[in-house]
């Protein structure tokens, strides 16, 4: 759909960097598969987002089929797509979404209001 707008990462190093140098702003990671309808909706919402929320966030996504991403996908416990990780100064943010699991969102925000909320 939309995911050519939105970076896409492929590479550990890749990943590595824009946590490091993303300042100031929250960082969000979209662990998935471009071929995957569920991402797909996801990536259209963060898409339609991206510009909204470019003063306070910076959106990327992540391809888990990259072997040299599988470091990341174990770290954050990604067994489920997609799922969402937020960082912000190059830390991982835990947020209380309501599940057991307060390290990443997992699914897709369905408006664009309810990311932008998240990222606020």
């Amino acid at each position: 759909m939309s995911s050519y707008l939105l970076t896409v990462l492929t590479k550990k190093q890749e990943v590595d960097t824009i946590i490091r140098d993303t300042i100031d702003k929250v960082l969000v990671l979209r662990f998935g598969r471009a071929s995957d309808p569920v991402c797909l909706q996801l990536d259209d919402v963060l898409s339609k987002t991206a510009r909204e929320v470019s003063k306070f966030g910076s959106v990327a996504l992540v391809d888990i089929d990259s072997n040299e991403i599988q470091v990341y996908v174990k770290y954050f416990d990604i067994t489920f797509i997609p799922s969402t990780v937020f960082f912000f100064n190059a830390h991982h943010m835990k947020m209380d979404f309501g599940t057991a699991d307060h390290t990443k969102w997992v699914g897709a925000f369905h408006k664009k209001q309810d990311f932008i909320d998240v990222v606020e």
